[in-house]
């Protein structure tokens, strides 16, 4: 990807929700919702306080994240469909799980 995004600004691609329910049932294209998480592709250098200095952000790329429902700008870059968002619309970073194993 050719994009750098600026100060506290993070490009994230959608993942995709599944497409059963825990019971079984298939849903179709029309009743599901645009998903709430994704991966973070790029990051900006971070916020830049008054007095000039930059305060790194808290999310790298390669981290899953929770986010808003309406949250971000949709952009198509490089053929892709990706949210540009500050990084204060992201509510969470998702832990994978055999990270929390290995912390255990």
């Amino acid at each position: 990807m050719h994009f750098r995004p600026l100060h506290d600004r993070v490009v994230v691609r959608r993942i995709d929700a599944e497409e059963k329910t825990s019971g079984g049932i298939i849903i179709p294209d029309t009743a599901k919702e645009k998903p709430q998480e994704g991966e973070v592709v790029a990051v900006g250098p971070g916020a830049r306080a008054e007095d000039g200095t930059v305060t790194a952000l808290d999310v790298q790329v390669g981290d899953r994240i929770l986010f808003g429902k309406w949250s971000g700008t949709e952009v198509r870059i490089d053929g892709e469909e990706l949210l540009i968002m500050k990084e204060s619309d992201i509510l969470g970073v998702i832990e994978q799980a055999a990270a929390r194993k290995k912390a255990a």
